[in-house]
């Protein structure tokens, strides 16, 4: 009975319940996707959330750890959270704001998003031919969408790499890029810049032209916080690298209307924060 006593004595017990208060709080930690996905796409947060649970489900069992996810639907709102550091991962559609994070030294690249790194801003016209004369576009008015899309920031560069800085061209800004082409349709824009393949090809099917094409861009990273362990980056990326190949992965690209994801590339991304300006 003595032994069976101290088997139960308080400073076992108490023992005991620190233990398992411990466990309670290590496996109640819960992992935070922040996820922006531009702004120049007329989407709401509902439905944004929606296609990236399943993802959050496959690294919630490759992490061993609960998964939430965290919208961030307005660019300054994703840069205040990534200098925060206030998630874990994030899927950042708009480019200039994860290199901005890159380059802050707050965050890595762990994972491209396979279809999305060749990114490039196509300029909408009437003419017939390829601008040729850059110097010819100055004082002509051209539409792109928001100033802080990852399209703005692409158009930007390429009208600096042309000689063409500051007020050289009249820019119009417009909310979302399906409106792009109305612009240049009835005669309010010369030009117009939309990387959106769906508004391009549209707009060539109905016998319009383009008359210009930026470098490829990869958009769509996902980034790792400095915070973290590698052995948790790197259990996080082969989930994202292999959902393709079980079938919980392949229902959650189907979610995410997404085929997959790749290994990214340091150099690019250095090469790109020189060009765009970052």
């Amino acid at each position: 009975m003595k032994h069976r006593a101290a088997l139960h004595s308080p400073r076992t017990i108490a023992r005991g319940t620190a233990a398992l208060l411990l466990a309670a709080c290590a496996s109640s930690h819960a992992f935070v996707i922040g996820v922006s996905e531009g702004v120049s796409y007329n989407v709401s947060d509902a439905q944004v959330t929606a296609r990236f649970e399943p993802i959050a489900e496959v690294l919630s069992k490759a992490l061993k750890q609960p998964v939430t996810i965290k919208i961030l639907n307005s660019y300054n709102g994703a840069r205040d959270a990534l200098k925060q550091q206030q998630v874990d991962f994030a899927f950042v559609h708009p480019s200039h704001v994860a290199l901005g994070a890159i380059k802050g030294g707050q965050y890595s690249a762990f994972a491209w998003t396979t279809g999305y790194t060749d990114y490039k801003v196509s300029f909408l016209c009437k003419e017939q031919q390829p601008i040729s004369d850059w110097k010819s576009v100055a004082g002509k008015q051209l539409v792109m969408p928001d100033a802080d899309s990852i399209t703005a920031v692409i158009t930007r560069a390429m009208l600096r790499e042309q000689g063409l800085q500051g007020t050289a061209v009249k820019v119009t800004n417009t909310r979302f890029q399906e409106a792009v082409p109305f612009y240049v349709q009835n005669g309010f824009a010369a030009y117009g810049a939309t990387a959106a393949s769906g508004v391009i090809k549209t707009w060539k099917d109905g016998g319009g032209k383009v008359c210009a094409e930026s470098r490829a861009v990869p958009i769509k990273q996902w980034l790792a916080s400095r915070k973290l362990d590698a052995a948790t980056v790197n259990a996080a990326r082969d989930a994202l690298l292999s959902l393709a190949q079980t079938d919980a992965g392949k229902r959650a690209l189907a979610a995410s209307t997404y085929v997959g994801f790749v290994t990214p590339s340091s150099d690019v991304e250095s090469s790109l924060m020189s060009w765009l300006g970052i």
